[in-house]
């Protein structure tokens, strides 16, 4: 078995994507610091967080996806340096299944990195993420949601609650809590402390800009009441493809918009679960790669509009611009179809 394995468990919104890539993008350097990334890809450790937890219908995500879990076991059994899984979907699991997680990886030494930041910022992000996975539900309802099973709740979302589910079988020094760093911190500061606790030397190539762009607060009213209309579109390929990346990630999100903000309830909320998880978190002891005061909701939040301000006027004229580049695509690629056949007709008509 694997020595070490260090499990990123999430939390999503928390710069995951950006760090996965890294990783992912530069595997073999990855390898070459003595650290196994098992599996054949993103993909599959984002099936394994969801075989471990026994979802249902999981045959919708890949043919491989059932048993993913107990692939990515399997060769971190069949090594004997460090391994490292890596999805946001794992700090979903339930306290029996965390604890079966760091159990089936055993004599290895397991250690937990939780990526995190201040709840209010995981709330509105975490909502805009399910609405551009075809969510339909108003911000404001989303504290009543019912979390198991979801990736989209407070269950994944409440960072104390996924430290209280996860952290009962492994020490408080190898449960490695990284706030994400702020605004004024230069760009590489969350790769570097996520390298820094798993033990990667060497010198990354890192992108230029976060991989996930934020909706503004018109366009991600106007996407979340699109989804209502649409069918045939429960496949999470499908919504990945069409609804995040064509609607939202193409084209809502080049309108640029205000951003959003949260009442002054869900704000409230907030707070209190903030400040649980900075307490647990000193009073355990958990190993902090950055500060942990940034992890409390600021009392100086940024000027942000509620999603409830948006107006239908502002809706039409950002539903017209939608319309707009879309006829464009469409004109595009029946235009491309017309030429293509202009020229098989032009190839196959008789010569005089």
């Amino acid at each position: 078995m694997a020595e070490r394995v260090y499990l990123h468990i999430g939390l999503p919104k928390t710069g995951t994507t950006y760090l996965q890539g890294v990783l992912w993008d530069n595997r073999d350097l990855v390898r070459r610091d003595g650290v196994l990334l098992p599996g054949d890809g993103h993909r599959e450790h984002l099936w394994a967080a969801l075989d471990l937890q026994g979802r249902k219908k999981l045959d919708r995500r890949g043919p491989r996806a059932k048993g993913a879990w107990g692939r990515l076991r399997d060769e971190l059994a069949a090594y004997d340096g460090t391994g490292l899984v890596t999805h946001e979907f794992f700090c979903g699991a339930s306290r029996e299944q965390a604890e079966r997680a760091v159990a089936e990886l055993a004599p290895a030494e397991v250690h937990l990195v939780v990526t995190a930041r201040h709840t209010a910022g995981m709330l509105a992000a975490g909502w805009q993420e399910m609405v551009k996975n075809g969510g339909t539900e108003p911000l404001e309802d989303i504290p009543h949601r019912k979390g198991r099973g979801s990736e989209f709740s407070w269950r994944t979302w409440d960072l104390h609650g996924v430290l209280k589910r996860w952290t009962g079988t492994v020490p408080p020094g190898r449960v490695h809590v990284l706030p994400m760093p702020g605004k004024g911190e230069p760009p590489d500061r969350h790769w570097r402390n996520f390298a820094g606790v798993v033990g990667l030397a060497s010198d990354y190539p890192l992108p230029d800009r976060a991989a996930n762009q934020s909706l503004g607060v018109v366009q991600v009213e106007l996407l979340r009441r699109v989804n209502a209309h649409l069918k045939g579109f429960e496949n999470p390929t499908d919504r990945g493809r069409w609804i995040r990346g064509y609607l939202a990630e193409k084209h809502l999100v080049a309108q640029q918009g205000e951003r959003f903000g949260l009442t002054d309830d869900l704000l409230a909320d907030c707070r209190r679960r903030s400040e649980g998880a900075v307490r647990m978190i000193r009073r355990k002891g958990f190993h902090v790669v950055g500060d942990v005061e940034s992890l409390l909701v600021p009392d100086d939040l940024p000027a942000q509009r509620p999603v409830s301000s948006v107006t239908d006027a502002e809706l039409v004229d950002a539903a017209g611009d939608l319309v707009a580049v879309m006829l464009a695509d469409v004109r595009e690629l029946s235009g491309g179809t017309t030429r293509r056949r202009a020229r098989r007709s032009a190839r196959t008509a008789p010569t005089a």
